[in-house]
């Protein structure tokens, strides 16, 4: 590229999680970080964009079920206040178990279909091994997040403009500034990875 950066970029930040482990693939100290995950009372603030996103309970569960188990996923509900198995970030982000999904109602629908993702752009013999943290591929990375994009569209009420305003408003970050930047101008790589495995792209 013309900035001698890779195209390939995570589009979550890399932090270290609650738990104290760390991501294992790092993204290139000149692209732009933002927090992955401020304090969670601080981001229920009024005026904290991040208090805004889309949750599960506002949109319930049975349509992301069936868009899970179109994919050979599970789709499990954690009742309220619990911690939510398999979820790397913890606090009310989505988890992973093999071939299931864990979310609450407080989860963010990006968090739910980022999560998804990372299980659907794996080959189907890796999933039943994967517990918490799906990939160390900055492509795979690339790939969910443009799936999840994507996959928001056969949510009803949610959609990609939605989601993409989400994102903005979690923190992922993006070398071009917004995830519809990425999306629309520096995700070739990302949308060639899902059509050469005859995932949703378009």
């Amino acid at each position: 590229s013309q900035d001698g950066l890779s195209p390939n970029l995570r589009c979550r930040p890399v932090v270290d999680p609650p738990d104290g482990s760390r991501r294992p693939a790092a993204r290139p100290s000149s692209v732009r970080a933002a927090p992955m995950h401020p304090d969670s009372t601080a981001r229920l603030e009024a005026g904290d964009p991040a208090s805004t996103v889309m949750r599960l309970g506002q949109i319930g569960f049975d349509a992301p079920a069936a868009l899970l188990s179109q994919h050979g996923l599970q789709l499990r509900r954690v009742a309220a206040g619990q911690p939510i198995p398999g979820s790397f970030w913890g606090d009310e982000e989505a988890g992973i178990i093999g071939t299931t999904v864990y979310a609450r109602d407080d989860t963010p629908v990006h968090s739910l279909l980022h999560e998804a993702g990372h299980l659907m752009v794996l080959p189907p013999e890796r999933r039943p091994d994967v517990h918490t943290d799906a990939t160390d591929s900055v492509e795979e990375e690339d790939a969910t997040c443009y799936l999840q994009i994507v996959l928001a569209d056969q949510l009803p009420g949610v959609g990609r403009d939605r989601l993409m305003a989400d994102m903005d408003a979690w923190g992922y970050s993006f070398r071009l500034g917004s995830t519809r930047a990425w999306f629309e101008r520096d995700a070739d790589n990302a949308r060639d990875f899902l059509l050469a495995r005859g995932l949703p792209h378009a």
